[in-house]
């Protein structure tokens, strides 16, 4: 299994340490061998990234990527300065293979600062603006502290084992760390399906053992970049 990870949120070390660009090739090469080497390690770096379950072990209905990201507090954030400062940790394709990533990781409960864990279907990063995404909205959770680490490992079990039973629906989850409260989100691709959405709240409550006042809010991805584009709009012509 190839993937990488970065120091910060894990306690794993970096397993594909050739998983980077190599060196510019000598200038004086032809063009035809600097295609040739270009092509090969395109092809190279596509057989690194196709994850697939090992001999024995328990597939998963899709891929999932692991992210991370983290950022400081009250700092502007463009959608592309956003879109670097996501990591990605790792690709699994079977049980066996997320505990070997989860079982290293740092529980988001003792994550400091502004930072947050996605995980995704392989494919979708987990940006309002991917294709997948773009339609779709998310439910959002607003916990006290204390609760993050048990809430996440709830959801992202119960996402890993298809318990939404929602077909394709399902993007992916994030848990963001801050520093008054934790907050838990699910996205899915279609925010008009209310059946759907309807379906996700019901699952995400019982997954999850949720009072029955715990206040659940959806929102849309179109909401959440207008209010985004509102709030920096604000923020640039103050002049901050």
């Amino acid at each position: 299994m190839g993937y990488c990870c970065f120091a910060f949120p894990f306690r794993l070390k970096d397993d594909d340490s050739g998983d980077h660009d190599q060196n510019e090739e000598n200038s004086t090469q032809k063009d035809g061998e600097k295609e040739k080497t270009e092509r090969d390690k395109s092809q190279s770096s596509s057989k690194r990234k196709a994850v697939v379950p090992g001999p024995a072990e328990h597939p998963l209905q899709y891929n999932y990527t692991f992210w991370y990201s983290r950022r400081t507090p009250g700092r502007p954030t463009s959608s592309q300065s956003y879109e670097q400062n996501i990591k990605q940790i790792g690709t699994f394709a079977s049980v066996e293979q997320f505990w070997r990533f989860y079982s290293h990781m740092v529980r988001p409960g003792d994550l400091t600062g502004h930072s947050d864990f996605h995980l995704f279907k392989e494919g979708i990063k987990p940006m309002w603006e991917d294709d997948a995404n773009k339609n779709g909205g998310k439910w959002i959770i607003r916990l006290r502290k204390g609760l993050a680490s048990r809430c996440w490992e709830n959801l992202i079990l119960a996402m890993l084992g298809e318990q939404f039973m929602v077909g394709e629906e399902i993007c992916g989850a994030v848990v963001s760390v801050r520093f008054q409260e934790d907050i838990i989100s699910i996205w899915n691709k279609t925010a008009s399906d209310q059946a759907t959405t309807a379906r996700i709240r019901d699952t995400l409550r019982r997954v999850l053992n949720l009072p029955p006042n715990t206040i659940m809010e959806y929102k849309t991805h179109t909401d959440s970049i207008k209010a985004w584009e509102e709030f920096h709009g604000l923020v640039n012509s103050s002049g901050r």
